[in-house]
């Protein structure tokens, strides 16, 4: 089935900061904005910015495969190419991770590279890759 791309809507607490993020270090094109909202290109999906301090930040974790998992968060499924990539250019950038890039689940089922960091407002985000996308779903 082809895949449709998605739209998520996450508050920040500053604009300026995002636009730095996700535009700058993560390379995001930008898209239509207000002075409350901004649209991001985020690996060919929508996702929305909103000026909402008081609702940023990560709350709760889940032990996954001996890690706390930050319970709300969002990202995407790289290559495992373009997620090594990635994990030296935010390594380069001095990201604090809050789960460093390591494989996941080794030689197990869902076998997976991952690692989770904040956004400067606080939201946590996954980026993982698989070596075998069809352990994507696989149980």
């Amino acid at each position: 089935m082809p895949q449709s791309p998605f739209h998520l809507a996450f508050p920040v607490d500053d604009l300026a900061k995002a636009r730095a993020f996700y535009g700058s270090l993560l390379g995001c094109p930008e898209g239509r904005s207000s002075p409350e909202w901004v649209d991001f290109d985020f690996y060919g999906h929508q996702i929305v910015a909103h000026l909402a301090p008081g609702e940023v930040g990560h709350r709760s974790t889940s032990a996954v495969d001996g890690d706390n998992v930050p319970v709300r968060h969002f990202g995407v499924v790289l290559s495992m190419a373009e997620w090594q990539k990635l994990a030296d250019k935010l390594t380069g950038a001095g990201t604090k991770f809050i789960i460093e890039p390591h494989v996941r689940f080794k030689g197990q089922v869902g076998e997976q590279a991952t690692m989770f960091f904040l956004d400067p407002c606080g939201n946590a985000l996954e980026f993982k890759a698989f070596e075998d996308m069809s352990q994507l779903f696989a149980k």
